[in-house]
């Protein structure tokens, strides 16, 4: 690969990490608003944010909005940070205090939590175009106090 190549394609995978960082700092700072600057609007979000959560391009939107309303000092932080190509995958500690409500949990519990989720971002024309993410949820349900789903 020549060297013009190869500084092109560095530039494009920092590119792609200012984005997804920009995105974290938009929701840590409850940006909500700024988010279409970086996550396109058809965003397809495969594990849902929230159970519940509409089954169609965008739905992702709505599902941060309901996390935001529902964790009171929700805070991700940055542990690691790898790209390659037009995928980013976080390490990150997200913390915060069940204060709103909560499809899950109707009534807060006014309880703290702090997990680790590792998320994979694809982007595409310089936006967050799939989400994909593994959580520590059997933690995060202990520490807030709320019942493990159950399958009918």
């Amino acid at each position: 690969m020549a060297q013009s190549q190869q500084a092109g394609l560095r530039s494009g995978i920092q590119d792609n990490k200012q984005v997804v960082e920009g995105f974290l700092l938009a929701l840590n700072e409850r940006r909500l608003s700024d988010l279409p600057r970086y996550v396109a609007p058809d965003v397809i979000d495969h594990n849902k944010i929230i159970h519940g959560e509409p089954d169609e391009p965008g739905a992702a939107f709505d599902g941060f909005r309901q996390q935001l309303e529902a964790f009171g000092e929700l805070r991700l932080e940055l542990r690691q940070c790898v790209a390659e190509g037009d995928t980013v995958v976080v390490r990150l500690t997200v913390s915060g205090k069940n204060t709103g409500s909560h499809p899950r949990m109707p009534v807060p519990t006014h309880r703290p939590f702090e997990v680790e989720q590792i998320w994979m971002l694809t982007l595409a024309d310089g936006r967050i175009s799939e989400i994909r993410a593994v959580s520590d949820r059997l933690g995060m349900f202990l520490q807030l106090g709320w019942d493990w789903p159950t399958v009918d």
